[in-house]
């Protein structure tokens, strides 16, 4: 329990912060919207809790807080957090009562009525200078006295931003303020902001060792006794208590604080009755001494327990309430979950069926456009094998034929010379047409390719051309992919016809071997070889690289004029 004036005072802000909460209290409820009955019982309900129990109103404040939409209800929002801020300022929980009050600052552009503003910088201010934080309290209180309000509110505004700069000893700033206060009309006419002005200009006073210190203190002192303004006068007994301390008058300075300790006891005061019992230690002795140094010390530990318990509370409060909102948002969102259910089994076979029928008709699709490719690739492959073919009869085969034919129209047979060169003529016709079908013919890859490998190599074998196999048996050719396969043949095919055609060789060495991952195939002959430099790849050599390359294959080529001539190819296994 917290009595009433208690509650709306703090030492270090003045009587002006009293106005201020009496205000937020009335204006922050004179507007509600009409479509959120449930959030204004809620703030009702911690109202009539605020001066009988903080921890019921905080919980009644934060509950309207986590139903409250500020898309839809901004200002019932940012007033909620201003309660809940004020509640933990007033209890001690400074850094919680930021935590609180900040959440409001993004939401401050959609606020049209600037009480609001009004009260929230305001609340940064005052949160701000409990913390020690001058220059934010400083400028807040500032923001606050920048918006357009009525002439109360911009005077406690100005009197927040003289405490700032009294704390900041900017003494002279400060006296200013207070001196343009105490001449306004508001302020004459009023005893309790009256006296709490004077009495302000007196702490400025002390501060500065000023003499009229005094003189404004009992004043205000004076009034607020007529009044019977006990809070007031507690504070106001203790100002003098400190002046006395300072002029170095024991008797009088413990004799004021002892006065202002009985006081701020009664109204449970227990900031101020700190810094009395302060007082009265530093100018007691003896028994008096040990009495209120015991005192003290139960207090201080006394005012940290509650402190604490209420920080905690307040954090339990906000964990118990928002444990409770997202228990309440799973039991929505499984109730939406199964509601969604029965919709989704429904559209489930529907979409399943669709998925199906268009991955059918993509299987048909590719099937078609796959055999009409393959179709294409083979009429394509028999044109262009046609057309090489051709190509050989006529520019190769046609052309020998023509000169045989010519030779033995022009030549005597009856020589024997010319006829051995007849036959010479005709042999060398025959080992080409004979080339040229085992180019075109159909590569056996089963278990015979060796057989039909070995017979290919062989057939390249003259009385002229020696022919020299090693590793062939050793390779795992039963392993080896078919594609693989035919480009080995075709390669070493291609290699060989050039061979016979253009390296006049008399050796030809063919070596295989098998690596961890690789077939390696090295061929070599000591013809006439070439100019590896100056040659152009076409034809042949061309066609070797294509086929190896395809097989993901590599070649290496070494040669050089008159030296033999050199190819290396491996592919993976």
């Amino acid at each position: 329990m917290i009595p009433k004036r208690i509650y709306k005072y703090h030492y270090i802000i003045s009587f002006f912060v009293l106005f201020l909460s009496c205000q937020k209290n009335q204006n922050s409820i004179v507007k509600k919207p009409k479509n959120n009955t449930e959030v204004e019982k809620l703030i009702a309900a911690a109202e009539f809790f605020t001066y009988k129990n903080v921890d019921s109103a905080f919980y009644y404040y934060n509950k309207a807080k986590l139903i409250c939409n500020p898309s839809q209800n901004i200002e019932n929002y940012v007033t909620v957090l201003n309660k809940m801020a004020d509640l933990q300022l007033v209890l001690g929980d400074y850094a919680g009562s930021e935590t609180t009050i900040t959440e409001a600052i993004p939401y401050l552009k959609g606020i049209k009525n600037p009480v609001h503003l009004w009260n929230t910088y305001t609340t940064l201010g005052s949160t701000y200078l409990f913390m020690g934080d001058l220059n934010n309290a400083f400028l807040f209180y500032n923001k606050a006295l920048a918006l357009e309000t009525n002439e109360q509110k911009k005077l406690v505004a100005k009197n927040n931003i003289a405490t700032v700069l009294r704390q900041q000893k900017k003494y002279d700033e400060a006296l200013q303020i207070f001196y343009t206060l105490s001449n306004k009309k508001e302020v004459i006419k009023n005893p309790l902001y009256l006296a709490t002005t004077l009495d302000n200009i007196g702490i400025c006073y002390l501060k500065t060792k000023n003499p009229e210190a005094l003189q404004y203190l009992n004043q205000g002192l004076k009034i607020r006794k007529e009044i019977n303004d006990n809070l007031g006068t507690g504070n106001s007994y203790l100002h003098v208590a400190e002046y006395y301390d300072k002029a170095k008058n024991p008797e009088m300075a413990r004799k004021n604080a002892i006065e202002s300790y009985k006081m701020l006891t009664k109204l449970h005061n227990v900031d101020n009755r700190l810094m009395a019992l302060k007082l009265i230690i530093k100018n007691s002795s003896r028994d008096d001494l040990k009495k209120y140094s015991v005192l003290y010390v139960n207090l201080s530990d006394s005012i940290f327990e509650v402190r604490q318990k209420a920080k905690n509370q307040f954090a339990r409060i906000k964990y118990d309430s928002k444990k409770e909102k997202e228990e309440n948002l799973k039991l929505k969102t499984h109730k939406a979950e199964n509601e969604l259910k029965l919709e989704r089994q429904k559209n489930r076979n529907v979409i399943s069926y669709v998925v199906i029928a268009l991955t059918l008709c993509l299987v048909l699709i590719l099937y078609f456009y796959l055999t009409s490719k393959a179709n294409r690739e083979k009429i394509e492959a028999a044109y262009n094998s046609e057309t090489r073919i051709s190509k050989k009869l006529h520019d190769e085969l046609a052309n020998d034929i023509y000169h045989t034919m010519a030779f033995a129209e022009n030549k005597n047979l009856a020589l024997a010379e010319n006829r051995d060169q007849l036959l010479n003529n005709l042999d060398a016709i025959y080992s080409r047409t004979r080339d040229i079908s085992k180019e075109n013919s159909i590569i056996i890859t089963n278990e015979n390719y060796i057989v039909s490998l070995k017979e290919m190599i062989s057939g390249f074998s003259t009385s002229k051309i020696n022919l020299i196999l090693n590793g062939l048996d050793t390779i795992p050719w039963h392993q080896i992919d078919r594609n693989k396969k035919i480009t080995v043949y075709r390669v070493l095919q291609e290699l060989l016809v050039n061979m016979r055609k253009y390296s006049e060789a008399t050796l030809v060495g063919i070596t295989f071997k098998k690596t961890d991952k690789n077939i390696v195939i090295n061929y070599t002959d000591n013809g006439k070889g070439i100019d590896t430099d100056k040659m152009i790849i076409k034809n042949g050599l061309h066609n070797v690289e294509s086929r190896i390359t395809k097989i993901k294959g590599k070649v290496n080529l070494t040669s050089s004029v008159n030296q033999g001539f050199k190819v290396s190819f491996k592919f993976p296994l």
